[in-house]
């Protein structure tokens, strides 16, 4: 899939055409994102693989001072679709496993259905994590609701006592009550606006290389600076033969966001003092929220031609609070690789435990022939 932009007020620029994405910032020209299956990039670092992350302190943004309901309408929505989504993926996982314990009963080791059980009950402790987290998300949500409908209430008191004539003492005192009870559920509002912020997970973008076709030449050298509210990553890469691309950072968690969108802007390095803006766009997130990993790309440039692929993983928790369970389904090949590892029939040879049994029989077996038991 493509990632949508969101049109800039630029000088040189005319229109931004986006491909099919995210339903994000209608723009002026709609058209399908062209396939990258002829240019492959091939990603390699420079450093370890040390996954960069933008938890310090300053991130912690305060409370906003006008709260956005319609934002956060959109971005609810979108993140119940992914919680539910994420639900019935484990949930899928948890039926597979169940099954392969029932067939597996009569003809396999302890130690294998042992782990098939322990993957079982991990999987239910997550399924029962994610619910809890979802009625948490709703609960936020309608005493949000409540306090929109109060502060609009108030809105169209104060409107209305703004309007009449404020003669009588008792209007006057009124209208500083509505005022005062306006003020209260903003502020609330935006309280919880922060707080249902807070529960959004976080994002593992993983950079998977540009994409330009007749456009990106051997030695070529960029820069690649994102920005999503407090949060930052800059990174480096130089265009090697036989399309490798080497970047000197390849992955960078971002706190998800209600109200900030993702800015990427490509800077083509020339030489030491002669830096060439290529593109910058602004991106819509909220459709990030999925369960299993997506391979997004950017169209970076106005025409098309330099596109940015990434591949986004979202964690319904953060970094502190994310279940071991979680990564099993997170990428498919792990999933996969599990899947054929248990589809396998269960070995016949017998284990020790077994092995003693079937002796001590045979030597009571024995004893009964000879009439010593």
């Amino acid at each position: 899939m493509s990632l949508s932009v969101r049109p800039q007020r630029r000088v040189l620029v005319t229109k931004i055409n986006r491909s099919q994405s995210f339903a994000g910032v209608n723009s002026s020209a709609d058209r399908p994102f062209r396939n990258l299956s002829p240019f492959t990039p091939t990603v390699s670092r420079k450093t370890g693989s040390r996954v960069s992350r933008m938890f310090s302190m300053s991130h912690k943004s305060p409370p906003p001072k006008v709260p956005q309901p319609n934002r956060l309408d959109e971005v609810y929505e979108a993140l119940k679709k992914g919680l539910t989504a994420y639900l019935e993926v484990h949930q899928l996982e948890l039926e597979k496993l169940s099954t392969q314990i029932r067939e597996s009963k009569r003809n396999s080791r302890l130690g294998f259905l042992y782990d098939l059980d322990k993957q079982v009950k991990s999987i239910e402790r997550f399924l029962r994590r994610l619910e809890f987290h979802a009625s948490k998300i709703d609960e936020l949500y309608e005493a949000y609701c409540i306090q929109r409908r109060l502060r609009d209430g108030a809105h169209n008191m104060v409107k209305a006592y703004s309007t009449g004539s404020p003669g009588s003492r008792e209007a006057r005192e009124s209208l500083a009550e509505a005022s005062k009870g306006y003020k209260e559920y903003t502020e609330n509002m935006c309280l919880l606006e922060n707080e249902l912020e807070s529960q959004l997970g976080e994002f593992h973008i993983r950079m998977k290389g540009l994409a330009g076709f007749a456009r990106l030449c051997a030695g070529d050298q960029y820069e690649i600076f994102m920005k999503y509210g407090r949060q930052r990553w800059k990174l480096r890469g130089r265009i090697e033969v036989n399309s490798k691309q080497v970047w000197d950072s390849e992955e960078m968690v971002f706190l998800p966001l209600v109200t900030e969108f993702l800015s990427i802007k490509v800077t083509e390095l020339k030489s030491l003092a002669n830096h060439v803006v290529v593109g910058n766009v602004s991106c819509e997130t909220k459709d990030l929220f999925a369960a299993l990993p997506q391979v997004v790309a950017v169209d970076i440039n106005d025409l098309g031609t330099l596109k940015l692929s990434l591949e986004v993983t979202w964690n319904p928790f953060d970094k502190d609070d994310q279940p071991s369970a979680a990564s099993t389904v997170n990428k498919a090949s792990t999933v996969n690789k599990r899947f054929s590892t248990y589809n396998q029939s269960p070995p016949d040879t017998p284990s020790l435990r077994e092995q003693a049994f079937y002796v001590s029989v045979q030597q009571a077996g024995l004893l009964r022939r000879h009439g010593q038991w």
